[in-house]
């Protein structure tokens, strides 16, 4: 059994990791968006957003360093 644990773990880290690119991404078009055209107000949901981009950046690039990481085995 603790033979696919390692298989099951890397497979819900890849899974999470599709996961926070697509929103990582859905958020880059969200801001552009904002950005090109901002309605009244919007600074704040800009920083928001802004934030929770770099706060996701963060994780995509932490999971990329336990799925491959630099120190060989």
């Amino acid at each position: 059994m603790t033979a696919i644990e390692p298989d099951t773990d890397v497979t819900s880290l890849s899974s999470r990791l599709a996961t926070l690119s697509t929103e990582h991404r859905d958020l880059d078009a969200v801001i552009a968006q904002i950005s090109h055209a901002p309605p009244p107000g919007s600074e704040l949901l800009l920083r928001r957003l802004k934030k929770r981009k770099l706060l996701l950046k963060d994780r995509i690039a932490m999971i990329r360093r336990m799925l491959d990481p630099d120190i060989p085995a």
